[in-house]
Parts: C-alpha cells; sequence; structure tokens
C-alpha cells in the first residue's frame, strides 16, 4: 500500500466502505488507525495505520494549487470529493505537526422534511418570500440536510433563482421548477461575504449562505435580507436564542444595538437542533428547537431583550414553535428515545420528567 499508485487508493477503498456501513464521518490521521463515526458513535475501521505517503498522496491528488496554498498557510482546508455515486466534504487539518483529516459523507438524495423526521411546520418557512431565516447547531446536527429540504421544498413550488453559496458544495441540486445557480467558496468565488454581495447583482429571489464564518459575510447577509430577499444561512450555536446573541455578539460594541434593530427586522425564524441515536435499531433523529420571529420577539430582539424570548417559545405551541425540552418529550411519547436517552440534551430535567409522566 506503498507504492505511488496507490497512495490514494486506500482513500477510496475507505470511502467505498464507509457509504456501505453508514458511516456519517471518517477521521484519517498520519500514523493513525482510521475511526469512522456510524449512527453517532466512534468505531475502529481498521488496524493498518495511515502513512505519510498515503496522507502526501492524498493531499497531492485532492487539492489544487490554490487549496494547497491555503492549507501551507492556515493549516487547514475544506474540500469537496467525489468517488463513485457518493460525494464527500473533506477538512485536512495539522494535528502535532502531522496531517489528518475529518471526512463526511454528503448523502447525495436530495432531503425532505418526512425522511429527516422534521417538523412539518418548518415547511411553512419555504413560502417566505424575504426575511432571514436561520439554521443552527454544532458540527453534525443535520444543518445542511434541513437547509437543503428547505430549498427543494422551494424548488418543488415556486418559480425563483437560487443562489447557494458554499464551501464545498454539498447537495447538487436540478432545476424544478426553480432556477439554480450553485457557486463554491475558493472555486467560484473568493470567499462568502464577496459572494454575497456579488449576488445581490445576479437576480436572485433565495440566497442560501453555506455558513456566516465571520463579520463581513453577517454585515452582507443583513443586506442582502434588508434588501428584500430570503435569506438562509447557519451558525454554530446550541440555542435559538444563542444565535441571537452570537449573531449581535459578532458586531464591534458601538454596532451591537443598531445590529439588534436589523436583526430583529428581518429575521424570519430559528432552527436550533441536535441529532439524537434512535431507541431501536440504526439511525439518528432531531430534535428541533423552533422560534417563529412575530411582531413580539421582533421586538425583544431589538430591544436587546432576548433572554425573554425562551418563554416566548414555551408559551407560543399554537403558532408552532417549540423548545428542545418540549421536543425532547415528544420523542419519548413517540418512542423513538428513551427519557434517559433525552435527559442529557435537555435544559430542565425534572421539567422534562414532569411533562413526560405528569403527576
Amino acid at each position: 500500500m506503498t507504492t505511488e499508485e496507490n497512495r490514494i487508493d486506500r482513500l477510496n477503498s475507505l470511502l467505498d466502505r464507509m457509504a456501505g456501513e453508514m458511516a456519517s464521518d471518517l477521521h484519517l490521521g498520519q500514523d493513525e488507525r482510521p475511526f469512522a463515526r456510524i449512527h453517532g458513535k466512534l468505531v475502529t475501521f481498521g488496524d493498518e495505520p495511515f502513512s505519510a505517503a498515503q496522507m502526501q498522496g492524498m493531499i497531492d491528488e485532492l487539492m489544487t494549487p490554490e487549496q494547497k496554498e491555503k492549507f501551507r498557510t492556515a493549516r487547514s482546508v475544506d474540500i469537496g470529493y467525489s468517488f463513485g455515486d457518493y460525494r464527500f466534504r473533506m477538512n485536512i487539518y495539522m494535528t502535532q505537526g502531522k496531517p489528518a483529516a475529518a471526512i463526511r459523507l454528503l448523502d447525495g438524495q436530495l432531503s425532505t422534511f418526512s425522511n429527516l423526521n422534521l417538523p412539518r411546520q418548518l415547511a411553512g418557512l419555504a413560502g417566505l418570500k424575504s426575511g432571514l431565516v436561520l439554521v443552527s447547531g454544532i458540527t453534525g446536527s443535520g444543518k445542511s440536510s434541513t437547509l437543503s429540504a428547505l430549498l427543494n421544498e422551494i424548488n418543488l413550488s415556486r418559480q425563483e433563482h437560487i443562489i447557494t453559496i458554499e464551501d464545498p458544495i454539498e447537495f447538487v441540486y436540478q432545476n424544478k421548477s426553480s432556477l439554480f445557480h450553485q457557486r463554491e467558496v475558493h472555486k467560484d468565488v473568493p470567499d462568502f461575504a464577496s459572494a454575497v454581495r456579488a449576488s445581490l447583482r445576479e437576480d436572485p429571489d433565495v440566497i442560501m449562505v453555506g455558513e456566516m464564518r465571520d463579520l463581513e459575510t453577517m454585515r452582507a447577509v443583513l443586506v442582502a435580507a434588508e434588501s428584500g430577499h430570503l435569506v438562509f444561512s447557519t451558525l454554530h450555536t446550541a440555542s435559538a436564542v444563542g444565535v441571537i446573541e452570537r449573531f449581535v455578539g459578532a458586531f464591534p460594541n458601538g454596532e451591537q444595538e443598531l445590529a439588534r434593530y436589523r436583526l430583529g427586522m428581518v429575521l424570519k425564524a430559528v432552527i436550533a437542533q441536535k441529532l439524537l441515536p434512535i431507541q431501536a435499531g440504526d439511525g439518528r433523529i432531531p430534535a428541533i428547537e423552533y422560534l417563529v420571529v412575530n411582531s413580539a420577539v421582533s421586538n425583544l430582539i431589538a430591544t436587546g431583550k432576548s433572554k425573554q424570548i425562551f418563554s416566548v417559545i414555551e408559551s407560543s405551541k399554537a403558532e408552532g414553535m417549540q423548545t428542545l425540552d418540549q421536543s425532547l418529550a415528544d420523542l419519548v411519547r413517540q418512542k423513538w428515545i428513551t427519557v434517559d436517552e433525552a435527559v442529557p440534551y435537555c435544559r430542565d430535567e425534572m421539567a422534562l420528567r414532569r411533562s413526560i409522566s405528569p403527576i
């Protein structure tokens, strides 16, 4: 396995096995055994360490000259890779002076609300004409899949021009009722912020920004939403209220009051999600916190009273809102998970147990 022609072959063999065993992630490191995450659990994926030649072969074969330069300077780079019928997202990075890779298998099938087990009230977001919708959660919580379900719903039901800005492109859309143009950072555009600004000159109806990684992208997203476009994007936060605080907190102190006001005017909804292993069988299911920004919530955001928003979510089930604990309780009642499996993810254990088994 150390010859020049085989440096990439072992990677492809592992990727093929990864897809066959429904692993979501594959972890490779120089002089380390491979590990894979299957249904949320990390397991060894072979006893033979990945050699320096194999890691270097992966870098040489998969990266463009621009990506190699970014890897040299930033010591981390995201790339997309297709093998067979599958597509993968890779983050190649340095650890203790050696290269390593975290590889995510991207489901080539476009997501729907039903096959993701998402609450049906989320489908209403596909009917919005303008504003900002944010999807949050830790890495691997299914944010990209939720966004793809929303875009797929629009594609099937509306005649819109949809521009996606991604790093890398994860789902490839076929034009149905809508027209898609997908742009990949470092390949089609230099960065997220400039791509969002450029998209405003490209006659979009819907803009999907794969991730808001910096202040300039957040500024551009606000302008796009204020300009009458429907914008979807993601943030790495654990709760709906945390999304708002994280967004506003990215702005300098002198700009935060204005940022709160602007966000309060354009934000339409926040989805915060976690993926939990299901009780019986293989697979995972999302627990969803869902905030709809009505006039009361908009005012709380604009006036800096976002801590009061959680109470609004708790008491607004009639409007389709739900807290994470309410979602966990529903999953327990439906026997997707046990109460003990729900507890590590909940906000208030005693309240969760009472809601499931009221006295």
